[in-house]
């Protein structure tokens, strides 16, 4: 069915002006100041878009839906995830695949994307994670990237034992992600560090969520940074720092860029709104709001937030890892290292980031868009399918109304996960209209939409 959306304010990465736009198979085909619905299609759905934003649909490229993690696995699947993120103005999700450390990595793509592909009502991608780099893991990898379309590897630098790489092994994948023009993302701290750490820490009877953070503090997470960024500069590949939470580790992919480095920087919505104190909340409250790196001390945010205003930091994700308190975060009861890690956010990302950081003056809305949306498309190779308001992009599009007054809440999160992280927190903005290639998917927080609608995106190499 055609789609006319009418008397919008259009608002991309770059530009701010009023006009029609209509969208024919599953494509932008025409946008002019006014187009008349009388000469189009009789079958032609029209949405008046007057006194709201027309934003290119959200893409966030960091997420974890069906997730391992210590014994237990993600309570969200394919289904709830993808309608989360739709009532929320996502249209786009990059997941991260996380094979064990004796999984073959074709295996686990397979097994993602099985997963993925009957269930997802958004559009979808890929990091492939890194956790072996052995002969047949090499080849895999090559396969993946030349015949399925994932151009972007996930290593870890953190989890000794279990998912992080040697340094030789480091080395040579990212000699291999630039001879492939892939880009690689990471989790950037330090895994003997924090291991030594939680062994000290758990030794000394410090055991609740409260200790998360000291037991992986700033410094680690920079040093990761800065590691990351040294293999990079010596074997020239291209470089992604994902949740990116601190200062100090955001001035050393600071230092890295100035050094000639290819780095982007991602911070996640949990680190711009949350801090510290939100994990030590008494009678393992905490635990519900630990994730890796942890939430910091608030004067962190300010950082982030003038690292997007810069262009510093290039993207917002959430790295949605759902884990249920009642019966998962609990595991760690004894002891904060087997706390399934994850902050859920998937849901509420685009509203908080438009409460706290446009309507406060943190960022505009310009930038609101490139972070939330365009740079990840550019940067994973999406643009200007995705990420963008032009003629033969997909018509992926969310109308916002600015001025909508609602509340955060597990009781209105399509989520699967038992609580809500930023329960009852008022929020100015929600999405009206979000389409899927021209379809609509939601509307005004309930999914309307079609399940299994969602596409694999594949994506060619362009990092070399």
């Amino acid at each position: 069915m055609p789609l006319l959306i009418k008397n919008g304010r259009i608002i991309t990465a770059t530009d701010d002006y009023c006009a029609d736009i209509y969208c024919e198979n599953e494509t932008i085909t025409r946008i002019e100041p006014s187009i008349d619905a009388s000469t189009l299609p009789a079958d032609t759905e029209v949405i008046d878009a007057s006194r709201k934003y027309v934003f290119p649909g959200f893409i966030d490229p960091h997420v974890h839906i069906h997730l391992p993690f210590m014994g237990s696995n993600a309570i969200d699947d394919h289904e709830s995830a993808s309608k989360a993120a739709l009532v929320g103005g996502t249209t786009t999700l990059i997941e991260m695949i996380c094979p064990g450390p004796t999984d073959e990595p074709l295996a686990a793509f397979n097994e993602w994307n099985d997963l993925a592909s009957p269930s997802s009502a958004v559009d979808y991608t890929f990091h492939m994670a890194v956790v072996r780099f052995d002969d047949l893991a090499q080849d895999q990898l090559k396969s993946i990237v030349a015949e399925h379309g994932i151009a972007s590897f996930k290593i870890f630098l953190a989890y000794k034992g279990a998912l992080n790489l040697d340094d030789s092994d480091l080395f040579d994948l990212l000699t291999m992600a630039k001879d492939l023009g892939v880009i690689t993302t990471a989790h950037c701290e330090n895994a003997d560090a924090i291991d030594a750490m939680q062994s000290k820490l758990i030794a000394e009877g410090k055991t609740g969520p409260e200790w998360h953070e000291p037991s992986r503090p700033v410094s680690v997470e920079a040093e990761g940074v800065h590691h990351l960024a040294t293999f990079a500069e010596l074997t020239g590949a291209h470089i992604y720092a994902v949740h990116t939470s601190c200062t100090p580790a955001v001035q050393a992919a600071v230092d890295a860029q100035l050094r000639g480095v290819n780095i982007w920087v991602e911070a996640v919505a949990p680190h711009l709104v949350l801090d510290k104190t939100y994990a030590e909340q008494p009678d393992f409250v905490g635990a519900k709001y630990v994730m890796s790196p942890p939430l910091r001390e608030k004067s962190n945010q300010e950082t982030l937030w003038h690292g997007l205003k810069s262009g510093i930091i290039s993207t917002i994700g959430t790295d949605h890892a759902p884990f249920n308190f009642g019966d998962q975060k609990i595991m760690g009861k004894d002891a904060f290292t087997k706390i399934p890690n994850g902050i859920p956010s998937v849901q509420e990302r685009i509203d908080l980031i438009h409460t706290f950081g446009v309507l406060t003056g943190k960022i505009d809305l310009n930038t609101f868009v490139n972070v939330c949306s365009t740079n990840a498309a550019r940067i994973f190779g999406l643009y200007p399918r995705k990420g963008s308001i032009s003629v033969g992009a997909d018509a992926d599009l969310v109308v916002y109304d600015p001025n909508a007054k609602h509340t955060l809440s597990v009781e209105n999160s399509l989520s699967k996960v038992d609580y809500n992280a930023f329960e009852g927190w008022e929020m100015t903005g929600r999405a009206s209209v979000v389409t899927v290639r021209g379809q609509v998917q939601a509307r005004d927080g309930q999914f309307v939409g079609t399940i299994g609608r969602g596409q694999l995106l594949k994506r060619k190499p362009t990092h070399f």
